[in-house]
């Protein structure tokens, strides 16, 4: 099963990091390319443990839907969202977040699994491995500008306030 590793540095504190990594508003913003949109479940802010969110968009020019659900959450270091329903056989995704010489290290660890069997693993060595990859440094490098530049106050600015819990 492929594995997608990536690691961004971020000069933000670490809630600001993950909470914008959890942001259903910046993901949209992230993905504006493929028309991605929150569908069902949450559709705004952040997500929190146990929510689901189905998502809407383009790829490869077939329109699709993807449901995920956060099923690991201790703030503000670790998240996981996993698929629970749509086109692959099956997605983990692990959100890690440390701080290192005052900066964020945000950490990527994406598992996915196609359908179609030797089909779909020539097709992730071919394709998808390099497509997902760059979905996630798009979005890791939007992270990053948003939370380094400020901008971060308006896309969390309902969100500031709350107190968070481990699962």
């Amino acid at each position: 099963m492929p594995i997608i590793h990536l690691s961004t540095e971020i000069k933000a504190p670490i809630q600001i990091c993950f909470n914008l990594a959890r942001s259903i508003d910046l993901h949209q913003l992230s993905m504006r390319h493929t028309n991605e949109k929150a569908i069902a479940g949450r559709t705004s802010g952040l997500l929190e443990w146990g929510e689901s969110v189905t998502w809407q968009a383009k790829h490869f020019g077939i329109k699709q839907q993807l449901t995920s659900k956060i099923t690991g959450f201790t703030y503000p270091i670790f998240f996981r969202d996993e698929m629970t329903k749509g086109v692959f056989k099956r997605i983990n995704h692990e959100h890690w977040f440390i701080t290192e010489n005052g900066h964020t290290v945000m950490t990527d660890v994406f598992e996915f699994e196609s359908p179609f069997g030797v089909f779909g693993k020539v097709f992730n060595s071919l394709i998808l491995y390099d497509y997902l990859k760059q979905l996630l440094e798009n979005r890791n490098a939007l992270i990053k500008l948003i939370a380094e530049g400020g901008q971060w106050k308006s896309i969390l600015k309902y969100e500031q306030n709350k107190v968070y819990y481990e699962h």
